[in-house]
């Protein structure tokens, strides 16, 4: 795959866990953190989805 194409990482430098573990900066569960350079393109759009998801919640 050509890294044009490649979901880049959200992670906004502002990593915090909050009490269920989800980064305050980025949204992501530390699982999605930790695993995501070894997830396909469609996991990390989906993972995409949910941290907007999470941060609509948290509005």
């Amino acid at each position: 795959m050509n890294l044009e194409n490649e979901t880049p990482s959200p992670c906004v430098r502002k990593c915090c866990l909050n009490e269920n573990d989800i980064c305050l900066g980025c949204f992501r569960h530390i699982d999605e953190i930790v695993g995501w350079s070894k997830m396909t393109e469609i996991e990390k759009r989906k993972i995409i989805e949910n941290c907007n998801l999470r941060e609509q919640k948290e509005k």
